[in-house]
């Protein structure tokens, strides 16, 4: 209260000066934040060395993103660990955005019996005092950006052991975001995907001295090369080619952009009406692009919530906009500007199509993200979108399938003969229990 009342009485040149002295102060601070969180961590971990069961909890944004299935099930099945699912509250969309994914990943976790914790209570208008109600040993965080509220920061847990997978396979070229932030530092362990992806951290603040390459757990229950039938997909005609639709979010003029959905939009329903019958489609948006499209002046709620309704109630149609595991197994190919699975699908080995936003596309990617693109067939047009669902899904005329094969076993294939998720798991038994 006092806080906020001195903010309103003082005037804004003196706002400004402090913000100017915060912008000077910040990067001296994180560097002293990140010399001396090692010696935190190792205190820690004494802590933890005589305790006969660690509480770990999980924190989860958004249930289409949750990476860490195999690792919560491998702590389950063991007496040492005491695992907890917490549902953060995201609030960078505002509060019925914030409501909505968070009561979706509610349900969703119940479903599969984990007996997940809100991060806000509606009735009270209160979020969740972790430390307080849950008390975890570890945490284990799903995003690095700011779009939750203070309580569910690295920050605010530095005296905990903190872990972190990449919610997506990273493949962009947005270094700092996505390995130097303050976060990224300051973690106990990043278990990253390759040996490419340690040296790109190695750039980073603390030269990637907390990585540990594992592999990438959200693609340990990939089958690669098959088909295989999973309820994902709805019964439609046996013959039909399924293909995956998975435009980015990036439709505004802000930041980098990777998405072709304005421009591809209407096309795609065009597509499931042309090859009715031999075309079965799933459309499978990143999670912030229905509300991007709220807020787009050409499209607004009520375009947006028709379109989606489109996809889910077509015979040859689907929405998807939760978990993607069984859709991608029962799948024949993938169309996609969405950044992380140019990566993830190639765990598939099914022939994929990556539409272009323009030439310069991959300067928009990692050094790995690079690699990954030019496994993909590539379309600058809506021709080169039909061509690819012709010649390559429809005639089986497959012939960057060797090439994708190569690539998978030198690059993509996890350390020590594991699953990432069981190498995470065995990393942080050594580092307790040993």
């Amino acid at each position: 209260m006092m806080r906020s009342f001195l903010r309103k009485i003082t005037p804004e040149a003196v706002k400004n000066v402090v913000r100017k002295i915060k912008l000077l102060i910040n990067p001296h601070l994180e560097l002293y934040q990140i010399a001396r969180q090692a010696n935190l961590h190792k205190n820690c971990l004494k802590k933890l060395k005589n305790k006969k069961r660690v509480r770990v909890a999980f924190f989860i944004t958004h249930s289409s993103v949750w990476k860490y299935d195999g690792v919560f099930k491998l702590m389950l099945e063991d007496s040492r660990f005491d695992p907890k699912v917490v549902i953060c509250p995201v609030i960078n969309y505002g509060r019925e955005n914030m409501t909505v994914e968070m009561d979706k990943a509610y349900s969703h976790f119940k479903e599969k019996g984990y007996q997940p914790t809100k991060g806000y209570d509606a009735s009270t208008n209160n979020f969740l005092d972790v430390k307080k109600i849950i008390n975890p040993d570890i945490i284990f965080f799903t995003n690095p950006h700011n779009i939750v509220v203070k309580n569910f920061c690295v920050t605010n847990f530095m005296n905990l052991l903190s872990c972190y997978v990449p919610y997506n396979l990273n493949v962009t070229c947005m270094f700092e975001e996505q390995n130097d932030l303050l976060f990224h530092n300051v973690l106990w362990k990043a278990f990253y995907e390759t040996s490419i992806h340690l040296d790109i951290a190695r750039k980073s603040r603390n030269k990637g001295a907390n990585v540990v390459i594992t592999g990438f757990p959200g693609v340990d229950d990939l089958i690669y090369g098959k088909r295989t039938e999973t309820p994902a997909w709805k019964e439609y005609v046996s013959t039909a080619k399924r293909i995956i639709w998975a435009p980015h979010h990036s439709i505004g003029k802000n930041g980098v952009t990777y998405s072709n959905f304005l421009l591809y939009g209407d096309l795609f329903r065009l597509i499931a009406q042309r090859y009715q019958g031999r075309v079965q489609l799933a459309f499978k948006p990143h999670p912030l692009l229905k509300v991007k499209l709220y807020n787009h002046p050409l499209w607004g709620k009520e375009k947006t919530d028709e379109y989606y309704r489109w996809w889910q109630e077509g015979e040859n149609t689907q929405l998807e906009t939760d978990t993607y595991i069984d859709l991608f197994n029962g799948s024949d190919a993938m169309i996609l500007d969405s950044c992380s699975f140019t990566a993830e699908y190639l765990y598939c080995g099914k022939p994929s199509l990556f539409t272009m936003l323009d030439s310069d596309m991959p300067s928009r990617f990692n050094e790995f993200g690079k690699m990954a693109l030019t496994q993909h067939y590539h379309a600058y047009s809506e021709e080169d979108i039909i061509n690819f669902i012709d010649k390559v899904i429809l005639d089986g005329d497959d012939y960057m399938k060797d090439q994708r094969d190569v690539f998978f076993k030198e690059y993509l294939l996890p350390p020590n003969g594991n699953t990432a998720s069981e190498n995470i798991f065995n990393c942080i038994c050594k580092e307790l229990f040993d």
